[in-house]
Order: structure tokens, then sequence, then C-alpha cells
């Protein structure tokens, strides 16, 4: 005999809310217009973070995400005129990957997509229940209880 899971009802509104967020993200990058899937709009904020251009591999690692999954998202964000590959200074066989003026244009489009999107997910909650989730999502960030499978 299995016990009922307490978490199961939680654990799927988180899924759904997830799946709510990502669909309404996605609605508001195609308002915007620039042209640009969610997985790019996270590069470019990944790339936007960098001191200097960093390599495809910093990006890889960084993303959480295979090589390969990053030469097929700069190519598009190339192709478009976002980003540009560069050669390292100090190691020929090296590339870099940089944001252009019309990438950190789209990076203020993007984050106002961004930002209208989040303003319609939290439009149903006081300021009083934004505050609380806000402290309730801190500690799921930041969480540190073991992992299970």
């Amino acid at each position: 005999m299995t016990t009922p899971d307490p978490d199961g009802p939680l654990a799927e509104q988180l899924l759904r809310f997830t799946r709510r967020v990502h669909r309404i993200q996605k609605q508001h990058l195609q308002q915007c217009g620039l042209g640009i899937t969610p997985a790019q709009s996270r590069l470019l904020r990944t790339l936007a973070h960098y001191g200097s251009p960093p390599r495809m591999a910093d990006l890889a690692e960084r993303l959480e995400v295979v090589p390969r999954a990053v030469t097929s998202l700069v190519d598009g964000l190339e192709a478009s005129g976002k980003v540009r590959r560069v050669p390292d200074p100090t190691n020929r066989r090296v590339i870099r990957i940089e944001l252009t003026d019309d990438g950190r244009g789209a990076l203020r489009e993007l984050h106002g997509a961004r930002r209208s999107a989040a303003e319609e997910i939290l439009a149903p909650l006081t300021d009083e229940q934004r505050e609380v989730l806000g402290g309730l999502l801190d500690t799921l960030i930041d969480g540190t209880g073991a992992r299970q499978c």
C-alpha cells in the first residue's frame, strides 16, 4: 500500500505555473517583434553579464547546455546581427562571442517584454501577496534541502 503524496498537488501547481510563465513570456517576446526565441533571449541576457566576450564553451557551461546548442543559438543571432564572433586577442584558435549594438538594443526591448509578462502574471496579487511570494521564491531559489529523484 502506498501513502498519498502530500506534495503531489503542490508539485502539479508549480509545474502548471511554470508552463504559464513560459507561455506568457513567449507571447510577450513575439509581440515585441524581434524574431528572437526564448532560448536566444536567454543567451543574450547571459552574454550581457560578461565583462568581456566569452567563449562558446563558457556560454554553454553558464546556460547548462551542450556546446552544440550554443552554436545553433549563436548562428541564429549572428545571422540577425545581434551577436558576432570575434577572435581571441591572445589565442587565434579561440573564438569569442560579443553583443553588437543591435543586440544591445534587442536586450532593452526584451527587458521590456519580460517586465510586461511579469506584470501580467503578478496582476492578480496585492502588494502584500507579492512580498510574501517574493520571500517564498527566494527561499526556494536559495534552498539547500537535499535533492530527491
